[in-house]
């Protein structure tokens, strides 16, 4: 079932705009939804990425990916909204390091920014298995290969 999305795309680093042209973006993000959404992408650079990161998750590295959840929201209880930041230097690197397309690597991050906006972690190692099982279920049915089968 496809939920409703509001999305603002932003490139603060417009290095990779031709990379994300907003109808993939939002396949990618609503191939996740389990309810509506309104959500935020942005795509920064290492700078903004590593001062967010210091910012919120105390860690002084720019990261792929950080997910900044409002409401989980649900198919019942109206939208989920969040703000996925996205690094384009480090998504860069990571995907060149694995061997992936930028296209197959940004994919994977929106969905697994997605389900975290949505209440899904890894942290625990159950918690780990059931995201990345969903994760890759929803990567593969996007075309591309899993995610976590390397």
């Amino acid at each position: 079932m496809k939920f409703p999305l509001q999305l603002s795309l932003q490139f603060a680093d417009p290095a990779h705009r031709a990379h994300l042209p907003r109808h993939r973006v939002a396949k990618w993000i609503r191939a996740a939804l389990q309810g509506p959404g309104e959500i935020t992408v942005r795509i920064v650079g290492a700078e903004e990425g590593q001062a967010l990161n210091r910012e919120y998750r105390g860690k002084d590295y720019a990261t792929n990916v950080l997910t900044f959840d409002y409401e989980h929201g649900g198919e019942d209880t109206g939208p989920m909204v969040a703000d996925l930041v996205l690094c384009a230097p480090v998504v860069q690197a990571e995907a060149q390091a694995q061997g992936l397309t930028l296209e197959a690597h940004y994919a994977h991050l929106l969905v697994h920014g997605t389900l975290h906006a949505q209440g899904y972690d890894h942290e625990a190692e159950d918690d780990a298995a059931e995201m990345e099982a969903l994760e890759s279920e929803i990567v593969t049915g996007l075309g591309y290969a899993d995610p976590y089968q390397r």
